[in-house]
């Protein structure tokens, strides 16, 4: 396989390694690092909170392995080697920035769950001892 044909096999390669693999260390480091949140937003059950953290890597892979296969025949093919570059900046700038969103989309709901859980065990509001004239 020569010319156009291989430089196009040669990226979806090369797009495909580097999206898994920085799929993989995004949902690792989500993983270890969200596994605080949830078992203070399950009010220390490690058991629920390893099994929901685990559901949510799941959830992660799924979305954005999705996204990366249904991405590889988007857009321009490489021409050239440079063309190889064109393509590889955009199609993988695209897929940081929906691994940049689905970490922000775990944060939200990792401190979402958190702040729940900080309400469920609040003591409860004190009476006002005064009142202020309107």
């Amino acid at each position: 396989m020569n010319g156009p044909a291989a430089l196009t096999v040669w990226t979806y390669a090369l797009y495909l390694g580097i999206s898994v693999s920085l799929t993989v260390w995004v949902a690792r480091t989500l993983h270890r690092s969200g596994r605080l949140f949830l078992v203070r937003a399950f009010h220390g059950d490690e058991q629920l909170a390893d099994s929901i953290n685990h559901l949510l890597v799941v959830g992660f892979y799924l979305v954005n392995l999705g996204w990366v296969t249904l991405a590889l025949r988007q857009g321009d093919r490489p021409g050239d080697l440079s063309g190889i570059f064109e393509v590889l900046s955009f199609k993988i700038g695209f897929v940081m920035l929906l691994l940049g969103a689905m970490h922000f989309l775990n944060l939200y709901v990792f401190n979402r769950m958190r702040h729940r859980a900080a309400l469920d065990t609040a003591p409860p509001p004190v009476a006002p001892n005064e009142h202020l004239a309107l």
